[in-house]
């Protein structure tokens, strides 16, 4: 690798490089974010803080399904049980499943426990 270092008051400032090289180190570099992300992902399913879901409910997050009734599927909860858990009736939970109401942050922070998953994953 050739290398021009560039000084600036007596101390190294730039490195110039040719750009074949820059592009294998930029190739390099994302290599390595990609096995540390990845390192990252088996840490956090080993630690139990993510778990791994089937293509099917992803894909029916990904079709704009309601999460709250994707989630309950997947679960294996009646909304009855999935109500209860929440501490709100079922009526409530049937408009949230609905898209009729919108539901506050305390009672989707309810229904997130209840299922599992977070705010986040339900909004």
């Amino acid at each position: 690798m050739s290398v021009q270092i560039i000084e600036k008051d007596g101390r190294p400032e730039w490195a110039v490089l040719p750009y074949d090289e820059y592009e294998r180190l930029l190739a390099a570099m994302e290599m390595l974010q990609d096995i540390q992300a990845y390192d990252e992902a088996r840490q956090a399913l080993a630690a139990g803080e993510e778990e791994l879901i089937p293509a099917e409910i992803a894909d029916r997050l990904i079709d704009g399904a309601n999460p709250i009734r994707v989630w309950r599927d997947y679960r294996g909860l009646t909304q009855a049980e999935l109500a209860e858990r929440a501490q709100i009736s079922a009526a409530y939970l049937s408009q949230l499943e609905a898209g009729k109401r919108a539901g506050t942050t305390e009672v989707l922070g309810r229904v997130a426990s209840g299922l599992q998953v977070t705010v986040d994953d339900l909004i």
